[in-house]
């Protein structure tokens, strides 16, 4: 006889968390009151230092606010700030033990990974990344990918590199039953990289969102026609609901699904 169920129901959330953390408060009540069973989150901190700012050390202190048993973080860059240079990426946080884990770049690997500063000349060259975690839940493995992509002031721009992004996406996730991606891809949904993306996965949301931005937090007019936090799933998971609640916890909006898993 199976150890496992048929299906399960989970609820997964992603959210960019604006450089660590910069609206802390709201980001961990938000985030404790969603009670997601995954959470994925970019532009994470890695730090350990206890005497700089709470972002800078997010994992550390995410871990002890927040509950979960099992996180994951990826480092995508050394990320240079006046405080400091601390290891900045994608982080997974999850009540499911993690069997497994991987990740892979988007860019070429040396491009701006030491010492990376943010300045306007560097963001093509951002280094950033595609994480995966395999997750042993009670339908047996999830494979969950938190990506953080290309980046390119045009949302619609089907460039060589968001090409590359969607080949890298394609191959990692080829072959896997249950793939829940999602994150900030940096593209947006209406983008023919992400579009093609399906039939291998199923976008969550479509084409339904205007912006994934705080429009609170960005003074840039665009962003306020740019949907780029996606997720996407297996073609066998249902969409039993979704959302993209407008709160002021980052300078993005979080995207949250609850999903039921065959």
């Amino acid at each position: 006889m199976s150890q496992y169920t048929n299906s399960m129901k989970i609820k997964v959330m992603s959210l960019n968390i604006w450089h660590g953390g910069e609206l802390w408060d709201k980001a961990v009540e938000f985030i404790k009151s969603q009670d997601a069973d995954i959470l994925l989150l970019q532009e994470a901190y890695d730090g350990h230092d206890p005497g700089v700012k709470r972002q800078f050390r997010m994992m550390d202190e995410f871990k002890k606010l927040l509950g979960y048993e099992y996180a994951d973080f990826v480092q995508s860059m050394i990320y240079v700030t006046p405080e400091g240079a601390y290891p900045h990426g994608n982080a997974v946080f999850t009540k499911f033990p993690i069997k497994s884990k991987s990740f892979s770049y988007f860019t070429e690997p040396e491009a701006g990974r030491e010492k990376y500063e943010n300045i306007p000349e560097n963001w093509p060259i951002i280094p950033n990344v595609l994480q995966h975690v395999e997750l042993e839940t009670p339908t047996g493995a999830a494979d969950v990918f938190n990506m953080h992509g290309v980046w390119d002031l045009d949302g619609d721009n089907y460039s060589e590199a968001r090409q590359h992004m969607r080949d890298v996406i394609l191959r990692d996730t080829k072959g896997l039953k249950n793939v829940i991606l999602a994150g900030d891809s940096n593209a947006k949904a209406s983008n023919r990289a992400m579009r093609e993306l399906e039939p291998q996965l199923k976008s969550v949301f479509g084409q339904e969102l205007k912006s994934t931005f705080n429009m609170r937090r960005k003074d840039n007019p665009g962003y306020a026609t740019a949907a780029v936090d996606l997720m996407f799933v297996s073609p066998n998971i249902e969409v039993l609901s979704k959302d993209c609640p407008d709160v002021d916890v980052s300078d993005h909006l979080p995207v949250i699904a609850e999903l039921e898993i065959n």
